[in-house]
């Protein structure tokens, strides 16, 4: 009897040392985990004052100087587009303005020019015909200096599966997001290396740093844009030129209200004129950025969601966004 007991004492030790052994382990992996949590965080806040803190107390700089006397802006006439093209005025930057209504062209060159006095340039172009437009784009703009180019037209659909999606559709949101910014990058380019300065924007979006059910093929799109800007700001930073990807969140827009009225912006969905402000100041400030610290915290939250869950939630989301739209439609007819 004694020797059971004595083993059973041998095996009990054992397992405790064992499990000693083991706690101490994970003791560790929780301290490097938690440092570096912490770390990450520190680290945070510390990106969001650089960027979104300190631009504001040295002042507006002068992009005239630093960039060139002019700035393309596609997809101008609405939205983020016309309040960047305002923002970039206020700064002294002659405007092209590149959009397909000729009429809202007319009307946001004439306005820019009243308000700030500065020159405008029009181009009248569909982006979603394709490659045949980009030789009289080139053509228009090839006698002005281009400091900074803004690809920021875009189009945005419904949610849809991608078998329901019109083959159209597809086309056009592959033309419009994805070749009109790298066409257009490198029409500018060499004109940017040739001077040594210059700056890029592309318009991406937080949503392209997840896959989203029913919009595969706009956050498809949105992610290349994200890519192409990182990228090229590699290989073009040793020669002056700053590429820079703005991922907003939801920004008070037309499109963003998949063409319904534009609500009232609240503080984590700003105007488009706040957030075009915001953005602007981030501009040789960093080369990735929401453009707007409350996206900032959003895209940081969205970063740390596993990938099932994000994926889960966007679907019910854009199931229930697709159901309201085809009620509407429904109450038209």
């Amino acid at each position: 009897m004694a020797v059971a007991v004595d083993k059973f004492d041998l095996l009990f030790d054992g397992i405790v040392r064992q499990f000693t052994s083991f706690s101490e382990a994970f003791a560790i992996v929780g301290a490097i985990y938690t440092t570096q949590k912490t770390l990450n965080i520190i680290h945070g806040c510390y990106r969001a004052i650089y960027v979104y803190g300190a631009p504001k107390l040295k002042g507006r700089p002068n992009l005239v100087s630093r960039y060139g006397r002019w700035a393309l802006v596609t997809g101008c006439t609405d939205g983020i587009g016309k309040s960047y093209a305002q923002e970039l005025a206020s700064y002294g930057m002659n405007i092209i303005l590149i959009s397909r209504s000729s009429d809202k062209l007319l009307k946001c060159s004439q306005d820019l020019e009243r308000q700030f006095g500065i020159e405008t340039l029009t181009v009248t172009a569909d982006f979603s015909q394709g490659r045949a437009i980009y030789t009289m784009i080139e053509e228009e703009i090839k006698d002005k200096e281009i400091g900074i180019l803004v690809n920021n037209v875009g189009v945005m659909y419904y949610p849809e599966n991608l078998h329901e999606m019109n083959m159209d559709r597809i086309f056009q949101l592959i033309n419009v997001n994805v070749t009109a910014a790298t066409v257009m990058s490198r029409i500018v380019l060499p004109q940017m290396v040739e001077r040594g300065s210059g700056a890029i924007v592309n318009l991406s979006a937080a949503t392209s740093i997840r896959p989203s059910p029913q919009l595969a093929v706009y956050t498809a799109t949105k992610t290349y844009l994200d890519y192409l800007a990182q990228a090229l700001q590699y290989e073009y930073a040793d020669k002056g030129i700053m590429v820079q990807s703005l991922m907003p969140c939801f920004v008070a827009t037309k499109t963003s209200q998949y063409g319904g009225d534009v609500q009232s912006p609240g503080y984590f969905i700003p105007s488009a004129s706040l957030y075009a402000k915001s953005a602007l100041r981030t501009l040789g400030v960093t080369s990735r950025t929401t453009g707007y610290w409350p996206h900032q915290l959003q895209f940081y939250i969205v970063e740390m969601l596993p990938k099932s869950v994000w994926l889960w939630c966007t679907n019910i989301v854009n199931s229930a966004i697709k159901r309201r739209i085809k009620a509407g439609q429904q109450k038209k007819k």
